[in-house]
């Protein structure tokens, strides 16, 4: 089976959306494409003819980075299109923005409305920027865990590696998979989010010093592993209800780059019997901290 030529297919059609009247020295009423001519096309990109068209007869099927940035460009591509066509050539996108460490209004939204989740917001270095009510309920506020930067990969290699580590949140949190594991995929998702920000100088500031100051992540980052973080199995050390089995699942909102972190119980077990109680007693301090409207009301 023939392979689709998704690069040519995509470059043909924004050739032909992109209106001609800007750089065609003619505006012939007979042309019989509507947009620009393959010539046109290579004379802004700087390529040649003929290769514009092994391009887009899928001929050529390797293109250079500096050739699909000179196309994009030609083409006044958006970047979600520029991305699309770099990855039809198999190529990264490239990036000249900094990590994000700010929450859309939609993204708010949606954590409001998991509310009965323990549900929390990482920038994609694992940068804490948000939480509701029902992590802190499940797994300390934020606010007391004390991590170096905010970060949960300096903080889940800032002691000595097992059970007698110190406790990276307000109660300990163990990955099922263990500690070694659960490390292994936090800095392989951070190799990922590295390439994708050449550019960020606190990023990579902050993968020098870690590199510098712990051997194991040195060795970690070494091995050369790149993975998105997909998901754990949790135990929580819970003060309040005592140990809970809960999944951690990670979900990331369109356009961004945000890990939306979420735990969950399965159903009609203990564990949720657990999250329920923690959520009841959270609705109970909150109503308790009410103002009595009835007393406060004149009679």
């Amino acid at each position: 089976m023939a392979t689709t030529n998704h690069f040519g297919v995509a470059l043909r059609g924004w050739r032909e959306r992109r209106p001609p009247q800007d750089n065609a020295p003619e505006t012939d009423q007979d042309r019989r494409i509507p947009g620009l001519r393959r010539e046109e096309l290579a004379r802004l990109a700087g390529l040649s003819v003929d290769y514009v068209i092994r391009l887009e007869q899928g001929r050529a099927r390797h293109p250079s980075a500096q050739v699909v940035t000179a196309l994009a460009r030609a083409l006044r591509l958006d970047p979600s299109e520029r991305d699309h066509l770099f990855r039809c050539a198999r190529l990264a996108p490239p990036s000249t923005a900094n990590v994000s460490r700010q929450m859309p209004a939609r993204v708010h939204r949606l954590v409001s409305r998991l509310g009965d989740n323990p549900t929390a917001v990482f920038a994609a270095d694992w940068t804490i920027i948000g939480w509701n009510g029902m992590w802190s309920a499940a797994v300390g506020d934020p606010r007391t865990y004390g991590w170096d930067e905010r970060n949960l990969v300096a903080a889940m290699f800032a002691s000595s590696g097992g059970r007698a580590r110190e406790p990276i949140a307000a109660w300990p949190v163990l990955s099922w998979a263990g500690d070694e594991a659960e490390e292994e995929d936090l800095v392989a998702d951070l190799r990922v989010t590295a390439a994708a920000h050449p550019h960020d100088a606190r990023l990579a500031s902050f993968v020098d010093r870690m590199r510098a100051d712990n051997p194991r992540f040195a060795r970690l980052w070494s091995n050369g592993t790149a993975r998105t973080h997909a998901g754990d199995r949790k135990t929580v050390e819970h003060p309040l209800v005592g140990d809970i089995a809960l999944d951690l699942d990670i979900l990331t909102a369109a356009g961004t780059d945000l890990r939306i972190i979420t735990y969950t119980a399965e159903a009609e077990t203990t564990d949720a019997e657990k999250l329920n109680t923690l959520r009841a007693t959270r609705n109970g301090l909150n109503r308790a901290k009410e103002p009595n409207k009835r007393a406060a009301t004149p009679r």
